[in-house]
């Protein structure tokens, strides 16, 4: 019985002891969360990005470094040792960058089906800069009617009249990258003439600069032109001048795809320079490029021209796409006389044998007229990639000479035909640039990028139609291909290319550098393996190599994934004064 209740004893002893060391060392965790907790809550930053390889956008080389983020801006930049912050990542052997400029988006509808841009976003795009020519306001009654009607397999409701409106839309809705626009000429035209072709009255003219005013101090970056196609090609330079001279007013550029990128460039290189010097602002052309075979010698020709206006004080800058093929559609292959009216009038006439006569033998002859894609590039280069109508879709990724063959009539028929039966314009590529011009326009350090794509990903709603490769690589073909393969251009200036020269281009403040008080959008990427995997073929596959994306401080992706992280906001123009005091302002110039 003793030695029982020795053992027992002994046993209580053991218990309480234990109990003892498990209380202290739960008080000690206790403490030691508490203590981190009250750490956390004093760290000076949100998150730190240490150990990178950081390109600040301004062309210098890259330095190892660290950034922090406090918010939504940039909060120091440089070695930041021991500083405490409530998260790291650690970029050792990455690039840190500003996020990427998108200079020339079509991302407005694939936005309001996908908000998280993913093919731009896995590129480290972090802004969609949209308004080539047509831009999503100002509306009226007939133009949101016709904008319905057209659309293709995204089906929306128009919400907004003005372009400010359908930003905002855009934004509350919730999308990733941050946003812009310039204003449409050929929708303040379309607004104010319809699909007529004739000059504006003075009246006309009055009403159509009124609605720049508006969109302007709405926030858009400037007026955008697009003259290869019905009705922006009816617009003469006059007109052009005059909204200029608008945005002007407000500190806004002027942007275009020329009257020509064949067989008159040159000439309309000059056209651009002209309306840059008579209204006195900045001037781009979007998409620089040679289109036709008997076009690619007027590279240099055409680079003169910019560097000789350069030379005189004009600001004029030029955009790009990485690739040797362009996409639009078929109204490129057709003269614009036989689109006055807009679509339905164009479909109607295309069903008239005396009009589809003249409007066959115009498609197969070389001319300076208008901008004829058809003979620039040929069926067999005319690679057909947006149907609307189900029953066509199964065309998709053939070229217009096979569809041609297997319909038995010629391809201009071919061509009218399958506008008549999709009801559209018909989306197609053309193959019309040569890959040695593409790389030498790497090299001009005046030239920015845009994808002229939509933002989309492989699955839903985009399956229904193809696309140009350009829409999942021009960002990731750039840094992978001629930074890394071809060493046309380094690293450092490629990332000044994407980032603080169009955003100083744009007068857009606080983006497009990695400095203290500038928002947070950033782009990490491993400059060894970025790489492009679009192709013609396939051209929904998304690039590789882009590893952290942050917009305005949030990570919207994060090793590779995107987050579903919508944090993009509205970046406004230089003559932003608010929506509503710009609507009242346009009530009272009316």
């Amino acid at each position: 019985m003793e030695n029982s209740e020795h053992d027992e004893t002994n046993k209580k002893m053991h218990t309480i002891i234990l109990t003892g060391v498990l209380v202290m060392l739960t008080a000690c965790h206790a403490d030691t969360q508490r203590q981190q907790g009250q750490a956390l809550e004093q760290a000076t930053y949100d998150l730190i990005i240490r150990h990178g390889t950081l390109y600040d956008g301004s062309g210098s080389s890259g330095v190892t470094g660290d950034v922090a983020i406090k918010g939504d801006k940039i909060a120091a930049v440089g070695d930041l040792g021991d500083v405490i912050a409530k998260a790291e990542i650690d970029a050792t052997g990455l690039a840190v960058a500003p996020g990427f400029i998108n200079m020339l988006s079509w991302a407005v509808d694939s936005l309001i089906a996908d908000g998280r841009g993913m093919s731009d976003i896995k590129q480290g795009v972090t802004l969609e800069v949209f308004g080539e020519g047509w831009s999503m306001g100002p509306l009226n009654d007939t133009m949101k009617a016709d904008s319905v009607k057209r659309q293709g397999d995204i089906k929306y409701e128009i919400e907004w009249t003005t372009l400010g409106e359908y930003l905002d839309y855009l934004a509350n809705r919730g999308v990733s990258p941050n946003i812009a626009s310039f204003v449409g000429a050929t929708t303040v035209r379309i607004h104010e003439l319809g699909y007529e072709d004739r000059p504006p009255t003075v009246e006309e003219l009055t009403r159509m600069q009124n609605l720049v005013r508006q969109a302007m101090e709405e926030g858009a970056l400037g007026v955008g032109s697009s003259l290869i196609y019905a009705p922006a090609f009816y617009a003469d330079t006059e007109e052009l001048i005059a909204l200029a001279k608008t945005v002007g007013e407000y500190g806004g550029m002027y942007i275009s795809h020329m009257r020509s990128e064949g067989a008159r460039l040159l000439e309309s290189i000059d056209e651009l320079i002209s309306i840059a010097r008579e209204a006195g602002v900045a001037a781009e052309i979007y998409h620089l490029k040679m289109a036709g075979k008997s076009n690619w010698s007027k590279f240099d020709a055409a680079v003169d021209k910019v560097e000789e206006a350069r030379a005189e004080g004009l600001l004029i800058t030029a955009d790009m796409y990485t690739y040797p093929a362009s996409a639009t559609g078929l109204d490129g292959a057709m003269p614009p006389w036989v689109q006055e009216g807009g679509l339905d009038t164009w479909i109607e006439r295309l069903k008239d044998p005396v009009i589809r006569a003249r409007v066959r033998e115009e498609m197969r002859t070389p001319t300076s007229e208008w901008e004829n894609m058809f003979v620039e590039a040929g069926p067999d280069k005319m690679l057909l990639v947006g149907f609307k109508n189900p029953a066509l879709k199964l065309l998709t990724g053939k070229t217009l000479a096979e569809v041609a063959k297997m319909r038995g009539a010629t391809p201009a028929d071919t061509a009218m035909d399958l506008v008549i039966e999709d009801g559209s314009r018909v989306d197609a590529v053309y193959f019309m640039m040569t890959e040695a011009n593409v790389r030498k326009k790497t090299m001009l350090p005046w030239v920015s990028f845009g994808s002229d794509a939509e933002s989309s990903a492989p699955e839903g709603v985009f399956l229904q139609s193809s696309t140009h490769p350009r829409a999942y690589g021009n960002f990731a073909r750039l840094l992978g291909k001629y930074v890394r393969e071809e060493q046309s251009l380094t690293l450092a200036d490629a990332i000044r290319r994407l980032t603080s020269l169009p955003a100083k281009n744009l007068k857009i403040k606080n983006r497009g550098a990695l400095t203290p008080g500038y928002f947070a959008d950033i782009a990490i990427f491993d400059p060894k393996s970025i790489q492009d995997h679009a192709t013609f073929d396939q051209p929904m596959q998304y690039a590789t190599g882009m590893v952290h994306v942050f917009v305005n401080g949030k990570q919207v992706l994060k090793n590779g994934q995107h987050t579903g992280a919508t944090p993009g906001r509205v970046v406004r123009g230089p003559g932003w004064i608010g929506a509503q005091m710009a609507r009242t302002n346009a009530l009272e110039a009316q």
